[in-house]
């Protein structure tokens, strides 16, 4: 069954993270003290004294872990957020560490000992996750630690679920069969067949080894789901639900609770979680400080050409929708002709445009106008990475035009973004940028924002569709 090998999994996992949290803290020794990378210390504990608190370190991680939910299973999650969980796990635990050092009144205890520690921990564990994940899912593939399951309802719901599993053979699930009132036994539906009506359930329960039911009955079925559900947990078989209405959702949705009540969201943002904003902003404000540091001699000379080469203020200040649909004055180089207040708002910017000086074209085509956009990220209008905010007039056109248009202020917009760094920039298809700028809402990660910078640095400055 697949519960006793979800508990030997625990058990091996727990055994391992043991030794990482201790081969972590060894290393990050032998680091610090055995070799030159670090300035000697004047206080230089022996090697006993710093693995002493491993006696403490060891409960209190596996603790935090099995509390974020890492010894649950995972077969269903995406790597992405088994590594950020791994990463809130371990700094949790550095705060906590930190904390009992200095009630204990431990001040000689190396604190690089503690910022190595937490860095070959974190880098350790998520190279032990990936290789475990790849190694059961190769296992899966061929037979192994499968979960069996049995689908009540052949349907559509039922049918696309059986069809998703013949696709995914990695997740390693197997369906024993299918129970419908509608089909006939022996109807084949994937790999499985059609064992008989709902009211089959009990006989399928003694006469299967099953680990779950998957319950996929259409609405109009829904007065027999009191019936079904009893039946399982009379019998101590897990059930799930792929609800109906599914489909009329817009996005993947998840469950939040209103004491015993549950309430769906329809909208996955990974960034309405406290800790995940708190990542995010501090990204920002360490980045926005440093891009402006650093491009300073760029802000600097092309305020200077603007100056000498047009008439005009060297700031454009323009009006943007942002988070929560709220108006900011989003900052820019001005790379055109002083303009009427209404042009401004209602013209788009196209390729030969005539506004467009000839400095203000290069600055355009190399998104250096965009540069004084790091004091919009520094002040919280903006973040460095999310979807291009866009003017109020056209805000309002998009919203009657393109269908979940305003979805993309759920977040803080962004200097660049995964619409951006795929191509739709500029003049392009503003259905298609939304469909990534809805991806990126929905599946935000510290590594999504990372691999972002990354391709913006690399191709994303100079882009042809960038007028």
């Amino acid at each position: 069954m697949i519960k006793s090998h979800q508990k030997l999994l625990n058990s091996i996992l727990i055994l391992i993270d043991s030794i990482i949290i201790s081969l972590a803290l060894i290393l990050a020794w032998l680091v610090r003290f055995e070799t030159e990378i670090f300035a000697p210390s004047q206080w230089h504990l022996d090697f006993k004294t710093y693995m002493v608190p491993l006696v403490f370190i060891i409960p209190l991680y596996l603790l935090i872990y099995n509390a974020l939910g890492l010894y649950a299973p995972h077969r269903m999650k995406k790597i992405d957020s088994e590594i950020l969980t791994l990463i809130k796990a371990n700094i949790i635990g550095l705060l906590i560490l930190i904390s009992m050092l200095f009630i204990v009144k431990q001040i000689h205890y190396s604190r690089y000992v503690l910022l190595l520690f937490v860095i070959f921990s974190v880098l350790l564990s998520i190279s032990e996750r990936v290789l475990l994940r790849k190694a059961l899912r190769e296992l899966r593939k061929h037979g192994f630690n499968q979960k069996h399951v049995l689908v009540i309802g052949a349907g559509d719901l039922g049918c696309s679920f059986a069809y998703k599993i013949q696709q995914n053979k990695h997740l390693g699930y197997n369906i024993v069969g299918f129970l419908d009132d509608e089909m006939k036994v022996g109807y084949k539906i994937g790999n499985g067949y059609v064992l008989g009506n709902i009211d089959y359930l009990p006989t399928v329960i003694f006469n299967y080894d099953l680990d779950e039911v998957i319950i996929a009955i259409p609405l109009k079925q829904y007065d027999r789901l009191n019936n079904i559900i009893k039946t399982c947990e009379k019998y101590g078989v897990k059930a799930q639900i792929i609800p109906d209405y599914y489909k009329y959702l817009p996005a993947k949705p998840y469950v939040d609770q209103l004491d015993d009540i549950p309430i769906i969201n329809i909208r996955h943002v990974p960034l309405d979680d406290a800790f995940n904003k708190l990542i995010k902003r501090t990204m920002d404000i360490v980045l926005s400080i440093t891009g402006i540091i650093l491009t300073s001699p760029i802000l600097l000379l092309t305020a200077t050409v603007i100056k000498l080469t047009s008439p005009g203020p060297v700031l454009f200040k323009q009006t943007r929708v942002g988070l929560h649909r709220r108006a900011f004055e989003m900052y820019k180089f001005r790379s055109m002709k002083v303009q009427k207040d209404e042009e401004e708002k209602t013209q788009w910017t196209t390729k030969n445009d005539p506004r467009k000086t000839k400095f203000g074209n290069f600055i355009r085509r190399t998104s250096i106008d965009e540069l004084p956009q790091l004091f919009n990220v520094l002040k919280g209008d903006m973040s460095l990475i999310g979807p291009r905010p866009e003017r109020p007039y056209f805000v309002e056109k998009f919203r009657e035009e393109i269908p979940k248009y305003m979805i993309k202020h759920h977040v803080r917009p962004g200097i660049t973004g995964w619409a951006q760094v795929n191509g739709w920039r500029g003049d392009t298809s503003i259905k298609r940028r939304i469909e990534h700028d809805i991806y990126y809402i929905e599946n935000w990660s510290l590594w999504l924002d990372i691999k972002i910078i990354f391709l913006t640095i690399f191709k994303g400055f100079i882009n042809k569709n960038a007028y």
